[in-house]
């Protein structure tokens, strides 16, 4: 029976309510999402986890001793990939893959240059699916453009191989959804390529963290702060009539922060997300589109009516623990690079963009192993240089410690390419969970479709999906795994073993074709 509620109006009787409340309306974006309001809050649809999936975190696979790689995507940031892995024991590129022929053909001196056999070569539009076929290919490294990076990893997941993605890896939250599952259902690794994890800063600032140099970190920063003006022409264009190129035809299309993971990467590891904490809600907020904007006027010679991103995003996160996480994103406007990291703790503070430094007083800085040298050292300013330079050998992160030195040699990005992708194949022969697994994609490529939706809503607060599905408190703080030093001693030799007979074939092969 329904319940009428009266209210006595000078004598009268009037009636307030006589149905039952009604379901919440359901929003669908452009995208297939679905979401409600909740209480001035937008929650997004989360699915179940299908029958017979289970979770993937901790997912190890069995040791590998060779490392068989296939490429695909051989632009702008595929042939530094083939490169460093040249340089990892243990490794054999056995394929690679480019819409263009000739990119992939260019990769093969390389190879010749390093003393490696030839790869075999694959190319057009669907190329990348005779590659992921192979039996021969334990991991797929993907760095084609952002449109192809799903489909080549559903793919390449689908024939049973671990994939390797570039940032951003998913475009849209059906896509980390998709991800997630054929992670879960294959038992295969999802690996998120953000090597800014691997930069010198913020690997010791995350081990002084972890060790309690700043106490308790309640709010972090991060951005990728970028001015593309010099790069727009060489971003892949579709056929002669492509103006645009895909990156500036993406950012025309679609709104929020579309490149999140370099800045939100690293600092979502120090605040532990689904290691013990999780990312709550978010609102997003965005400034009016002038370059980008203009960019496009410029290049087709036509009005641009509908320039969805704005030249600069501000993204707001609240954490399940009250921490808070701001993520900026400019492509557009003139202005230094900038990828902010910066850590608020109760008791010290960490800063790398426009200024490298720690903020301690002198209590706090004794207690983390480091007697000052100067008097009356406050946390009002940085720490003069020797007292930070102390602070930082003493915390030098074990993983710098292991590839510092040959990763400077051999560059990507200053060297922190050549330490992710030495740390994936590390991994990989040890079999051990990987340092970044298919969560950690899902919720950092996340931002960029819960931003959009906030702002096409007034700026609204929207909840976060729980790609764990209720298991974000289950490992407790972030850790990176290590082998036994018997155990690393023994792969590793493994591995230069392997190397050095495949250099060996390599270059009797380069010189049997030479002799032709």
């Amino acid at each position: 029976m329904k319940k009428i509620k009266l209210l006595l109006v000078a004598g009268a009787c009037v009636v307030l309510s006589a149905c039952s409340p009604q379901a919440p309306t359901v929003h669908t974006t452009d995208k297939g999402t679905q979401w409600e309001w909740n209480e001035g809050t937008i929650v997004v649809k989360s699915p179940e986890r299908p029958a017979g999936q289970k979770s993937v975190i901790g997912l190890t696979a069995p040791k590998m001793e060779v490392v068989r790689v296939g490429f695909v995507g051989l632009g702008m940031r595929g042939p530094g990939a083939v490169s460093r892995f040249t340089h990892i024991p243990g490794t054999q590129i056995v394929a690679l893959c480019d819409y263009d022929p000739k990119r992939a053909e260019a990769c093969q001196n390389i190879l010749k240059n390093a003393s490696m056999p030839k790869a075999a070569i694959y190319s057009g539009e669907t190329g990348y699916e005779e590659l992921c076929k192979r039996d021969d290919i334990d991991l797929v490294y993907i760095a084609a453009d952002w449109l192809h990076h799903f489909p080549i990893a559903k793919c390449a997941l689908e024939n049973g191989k671990h994939v390797a993605i570039e940032v951003p890896s998913a475009m849209n939250l059906q896509e980390c959804w998709d991800l997630v599952n054929l992670s879960e259902t294959t038992r295969k690794h999802c690996f998120i390529l953000e090597n800014c994890c691997y930069d010198w800063f913020e690997m010791n600032t995350l081990n002084m963290a972890q060790n309690g140099v700043f106490g308790e970190v309640i709010r972090a920063q991060g951005a990728y702060i970028h001015n593309l003006s010099d790069f727009w022409d060489y971003y892949w264009k579709n056929g002669e009539n492509d103006k645009l190129g895909w990156r500036l035809e993406f950012n025309m299309r679609h709104r929020g922060d579309v490149y999140a993971t370099h800045g939100l990467g690293p600092v979502a590891q120090v605040l532990d997300i689904h290691r013990g904490d999780r990312m709550k809600t978010l609102t997003a907020m965005d400034t009016k589109s002038v370059v980008g904007k203009g960019l496009v006027e410029a290049k087709t010679g036509s009005e641009c009516t509908n320039f969805r991103n704005g030249d600069h995003t501000t993204t707001m996160i609240r954490t399940e623990n009250g921490k808070v996480i701001e993520i900026q994103h400019n492509v557009m406007t003139p202005q230094p690079y900038n990828r902010l990291y910066q850590l608020t703790g109760v008791k010290g503070f960490a800063n790398k963009y426009p200024t490298e430094g720690y903020a301690l007083g002198a209590d706090q800085l004794s207690a983390s192993g480091v007697q000052p040298k100067v008097d009356n050292l406050s946390s009002h300013g940085f720490l003069p240089q020797a007292e930070m330079d102390a602070l930082v050998e003493k915390y030098q992160h074990p993983i710098l410690k292991k590839y510092g030195e040959i990763a400077k040699e051999v560059g990507g990005h200053g060297g922190m390419d050549f330490i992710m992708d030495s740390r994936l194949v590390y991994c990989l022969q040890n079999g051990l969970p990987l340092d970044m697994d298919v969560y950690d994609l899902a919720e950092w490529c996340a931002l960029a479709e819960l931003g959009e939706i906030s702002m096409d809503n007034n700026c609204a607060a929207v909840e976060f999906p729980d790609f764990t599905r209720g298991e974000w408190n289950v490992v407790k703080g972030y850790k990176h795994a290590y082998a036994s030093p018997e155990e690393e001693q023994a792969s590793m030799e493994k591995a230069k073993a392997f190397t050095a007979k495949l250099k060996e074939q390599g270059a009797k092969e380069w010189a049997a074709e030479a002799d032709k």
